[in-house]
């Protein structure tokens, strides 16, 4: 008697497999988020740190996590409302809304963020901005992409402007900066750039991946805020690395460019000029 083979180990999944979940996610985040964007009985209520999550945040999320659970059961799941569980060599970070302070407001520029990092270091991003009908996406060595309105995905570029005094800038806030004690160097840099302009949230750093910023800055950001951001800017073509030119996720801090610049931008907010350090992030446990 001839015994049967016994039934091939499952293959793991490819980040084509995995991008393609991501964007799976982001459709039933936006079905849950957009239900109650700009519902006159929204429950809002304030955290610990004072900043807003709404209804919305923790019901987006939980409809992620759910699907994670049941299709990457074995993967970590790290998300701002409910925090991290599961292994953390592939780790799902998600951001339900960011941008929860347009999102309470009626206004239309808040995203969902997803990311999948292996080993600390962002493979998959996908950002959702349902409200205004736009999504950008991208996996390491797949290029990036986003949605067109009424025809096919169109890859992403950064633009190849190469010098400082004729860049866009996005800032984020002022507030930000005073908060850093970076506000001389706020100034030096809206004093050489070309345009400058606090546009706030995931929507700057998208623009920049289409080619139509050169740089932007932030304090205050969590995993959660950017690891999305990291392929679809490096598919892009563009660098993201903190502020002060480490190349880690997980310092507070983010600057993002078309890379033919950052070391420009660096020596002009860091006169010492800073030295790299390889990307990582240090999982969130």
């Amino acid at each position: 008697m001839t015994l049967p083979p016994p039934p091939e180990a499952s293959e793991p999944p490819t980040l084509v497999d995995d991008l393609a979940l991501a964007l799976r996610l982001a459709d039933a985040a936006d079905a849950v988020s957009m239900e109650r964007f700009d519902a006159p009985d929204l429950d809002v209520r304030l955290k610990p740190d004072a900043s807003h999550v709404t209804e919305a945040d923790l019901s987006t999320e939980q409809a992620i996590r759910g699907i994670l659970e049941s299709e990457r059961p074995h993967d970590g799941v790290f998300g701002e409302e409910f925090g991290s569980a599961g292994d953390t060599h592939r780790q799902w970070i998600i951001d339900p809304i960011d941008g929860t302070a347009n999102y309470l407001k009626g206004i239309p520029m808040w995203a969902t963020l997803i990311a999948l990092a292996v080993d600390g270091v962002p493979q998959v991003g996908v950002v959702s901005q349902p409200a205004i009908g736009r999504r950008w996406w991208a996996a390491i060595g797949h290029g990036a992409w986003t949605n067109r309105p009424g025809g096919d995905p169109r890859r992403l570029a950064v633009s190849t402007v190469d010098s400082i005094a004729d860049a866009s800038a996005s800032f984020q806030s002022i507030g930000q900066w005073r908060e850093a004690g970076e506000l001389d160097a706020l100034d030096r840099l809206t004093g050489a750039v070309w345009r400058d302009r606090g546009y706030g949230d995931a929507w700057p750093y998208m623009l920049l991946a289409e080619g139509r910023l050169e740089l932007v800055a932030e304090f205050g950001v969590k995993e959660y805020d950017i690891a999305s951001h990291v392929p679809i800017i490096s598919e892009a073509g563009g660098r993201l690395t903190a502020y002060d030119g480490s190349e880690s996720i997980s310092s507070l801090s983010s600057l993002a460019t078309n890379g033919v610049l950052h070391d420009d931008f660096l020596r002009l907010l860091h006169p010492e000029s800073p030295k790299s350090r390889p990307l990582t992030s240090e999982p969130s446990r």
